[in-house]
C-alpha cells in the first residue's frame, strides 16, 4: 500500500480511539492531510474495541459520549452498549475518509526526538518513519493492569483481565471469581451470574452504586433528532449543563455530596435485603471519590444463590484455590480481572526519549505533569489527548477531547505562522507554573479528600488523573497556545524573520481559533450507527 512507502510525515497520531480518530478529522479540516494514525490493533476503536466483555456499556448518555461534529441521531439506547459505540467509531472513519491514514497492527516501539533534525524518529511494528509533530492519544484506559499475585502463573484454569475477554472460553457451569468492583465488574457480573455455576467477588473496597436510567431511545425521538436536528442538539446541551451543574460539589463543596450518599444508600436497600450484605456493600469514604458507577442489575445479582462476596482483596493462589486476605478459601476453575489499567504509569512514557536523552517514564517519576494537559516539558512537538490532569468524574470525556483537540490545532497553526524548520517545547517553568495551580486546586476535591485510595492517584498519593473544574473552564483555557509558555526551537543556523536563534518568543503570536465544534452547525456531518 501506498502508505507503507511513506517514510516522512508531517504529523503521527498515535491510537485510533476517540482522542486519535478526532485528532486525524480534525488535522483534515484544518487543511492537513500528511499525517498518518499508527494503531496497534488491526481495527478501530481503542478502549471500545479491546473492551468486549458481557455487559460492556457506556455510564454516559450516548447523545453526549460522541462527537459534537459527528452526531449520531440513530443511538438506540440512553446509554449505548460497547458494539454500538464501536460501530460509531467505525462509521466516523469512513465517513471523514480517515482509512487511508490508518497504520494498522503498528505498535509503537519508540519514538525519539532528534535536537538536529527537530523531528521524532519512530519506530513501529510494520516500519520505521518520521514526523515533525507526534499527537499521542493511547489513552489512559488502553493497557490492563493485572496484581502481581503469589501463585498466580501456576493457576490451572483461566485467567484472563476483562479488557482481554476470551470469547472462546465457556464460562456456563464454571466456578468463577471476579476480582474487583470497579465499572467493569459491575457490568460483567450481572452478565455472567446466570450462566455460571458459582460466582465469587473477591471486594477490596465497595463502589458507590447508583440507578442507571437507561431506556430505548424511540423511534419517534430518533426520526424526531434526524429531522429537526435542533432536538438533538437540545438534548445533548441539557445533559451536558445538568453534569456542570455538578461539578462544584466535586471540586469545591465535596459535603454537599451526603445527598447522594443517601440515594445509594436506599438504592441498595431496596435490592439487598440482608442487613450483613448490605453492611458489606456500603463504602465507609465520601460518594465521588472513586467513579459513580450506574446499574440496575447489579446488586440484584449480588443476591442470588450462586454468588459470594468475600469483602476482602485476592492475597494468594494455590493451585486452584483463591486466598483472600481475609484468610478465606475459594476453589475455582476461571479468574477475571477487572482491576483497571495503566493510568498514571501509562507504558507509552517508556517508549518516548525526548531532547535531554531522558524518556517520558523518567520525567514523570515523581507524578505526571503537563502543560494543559498536552505538552510535557522536553518533548518538543509532542501533544497528548486525555493527558495528566483532563480526567472527569462526572461527565464525558469526549467534551475533554475536543477541547485537546482545539490546542492541537492552534499549535500546527503556530508553527505554520513561524515557519520553517520549527519545533515549540513546553518550558519548564510553565509546566510547573500549571501543576501547582491544578495541584492547589485539588487539595479540596472529593477525589483528595474523600477518604479513598482510587486510580485517580498515583503511587505518590499526588492526584495527577482528574480535572479540578468545568468542561467549558478547560475548554476556555486550552483554546489557544500561549506562546509565551513555549521556547521556540530551530535547526542550528536558521532564522525567522525578525527573530535570533533558538530565542524564545515573548508575545504570543496573533491567531484565532476554530469555532468550537458545538458552534459549527451547519458544518456538521451525520454518523449513524
Amino acid at each position: 500500500m501506498a502508505e507503507r512507502e511513506q517514510r516522512h510525515v508531517r504529523v503521527a497520531v498515535i491510537g485510533s480511539g476517540f482522542g486519535g480518530l478526532g485528532a486525524a478529522v480534525r488535522l483534515r479540516r484544518q487543511g492537513i492531510t500528511d499525517f498518518v494514525v499508527l494503531e496497534r490493533a488491526d481495527s478501530v476503536g481503542g478502549t471500545w474495541r479491546d473492551n468486549s466483555y458481557p455487559g460492556c456499556a457506556c455510564d454516559v448518555p450516548s447523545h453526549l459520549y460522541s462527537f459534537s461534529f459527528a452526531p449520531n441521531p440513530e443511538w438506540p439506547r440512553n446509554f449505548s452498549g460497547q458494539p454500538h459505540i464501536r460501530a460509531y467509531l467505525e462509521r466516523v472513519t469512513d465517513t471523514f475518509g480517515l482509512r487511508p491514514h490508518i497504520r494498522f497492527n503498528s505498535d509503537v516501539r519508540s519514538l525519539r526526538w532528534s535536537n538536529e533534525e527537530l523531528h521524532w524518529e519512530i519506530d513501529t511494528a510494520s516500519g520505521a518513519l518520521t514526523a515533525d509533530v507526534v499527537v499521542s492519544a493511547t489513552g489512559p484506559l488502553s493497557d490492563p493492569k493485572i496484581p502481581d499475585i503469589p501463585g498466580l502463573d501456576d493457576f490451572p484454569g483461566k485467567v484472563f483481565h476483562s479488557a482481554r475477554w476470551d470469547h472462546d472460553y465457556d464460562l456456563r457451569g464454571k466456578r468463577v471469581a471476579m476480582i474487583g468492583t470497579g465499572a467493569s465488574a459491575i457490568q460483567i457480573v450481572p452478565a455472567i451470574q446466570p450462566e455460571v455455576d458459582r460466582l465469587t467477588l473477591f471486594q477490596r473496597t465497595p463502589a458507590w452504586v447508583l440507578p442507571r436510567a437507561d431506556r430505548k431511545i424511540s423511534a419517534a425521538e430518533r426520526w424526531l433528532h434526524t429531522r429537526i436536528p435542533a432536538t438533538r442538539a437540545a438534548r445533548r446541551g441539557l445533559l451536558w449543563g445538568i453534569r456542570e451543574l455538578q461539578v462544584s460539589a466535586f471540586t469545591k463543596r465535596p459535603n454537599e455530596l451526603g445527598l447522594i450518599e443517601g440515594l445509594a444508600k436506599a438504592h441498595m436497600k431496596k435490592a439487598v435485603k440482608d442487613p450483613a450484605l448490605r453492611a458489606t456493600l456500603t463504602p465507609d469514604y465520601r460518594i465521588g471519590c472513586k467513579r459513580i458507577l450506574l446499574s440496575n442489575t447489579y446488586y440484584p445479582a449480588l443476591t442470588r444463590r450462586n454468588v459470594d462476596v468475600v469483602a476482602a482483596g485476592l492475597t494468594e493462589v494455590r493451585g486452584n484455590v483463591l486466598v483472600g486476605s481475609d484468610g478465606s478459601e475459594t476453589e475455582v476453575d476461571a479468574v477475571v480481572f477487572g482491576t483497571g489499567f495503566h493510568v498514571t504509569d501509562m507504558p507509552i512514557a517508556h517508549r518516548v526519549t525526548g531532547a535531554h536523552g531522558t524518556t517520558l517514564a523518567e520525567e514523570w517519576k515523581d507524578g505526571m505533569e503537563s502543560l494543559r494537559g498536552a505538552s510535557a516539558a522536553g518533548f518538543p512537538n509532542f501533544l497528548t489527548i486525555i493527558g495528566p490532569n483532563t480526567g472527569l468524574g462526572n461527565s464525558s470525556m469526549i467534551l475533554m477531547i475536543e477541547s485537546q483537540l482545539n490546542y492541537m490545532a492552534d499549535f500546527m497553526r503556530q508553527l505554520d505562522i513561524l515557519g520553517g524548520k520549527i519545533a515549540l517545547s513546553a518550558r519548564p517553568s510553565a509546566v510547573q507554573e500549571w501543576t501547582r495551580k491544578i495541584q492547589k486546586r485539588m487539595e479540596r476535591t472529593v477525589w483528595n479528600t474523600g477518604g479513598c485510595d482510587s486510580w485517580y492517584l498515583d503511587s505518590s498519593g499526588r492526584n495527577t488523573t482528574a480535572w479540578p473544574g468545568t468542561t467549558s473552564e478547560f475548554r476556555k483555557v486550552t483554546r489557544q497556545v500561549d506562546l509565551a509558555e513555549y521556547e521556540v526551537l530551530r535547526v542550528p543556523g536558521a532564522r525567522a524573520a525578525g527573530q535570533s536563534v533558538d530565542k524564545p518568543v515573548d508575545k504570543p503570536v496573533a491567531a484565532g481559533t476554530d469555532r468550537s465544534p458545538d458552534q459549527g452547525a451547519a458544518e456538521r456531518s451525520e454518523v449513524s450507527a
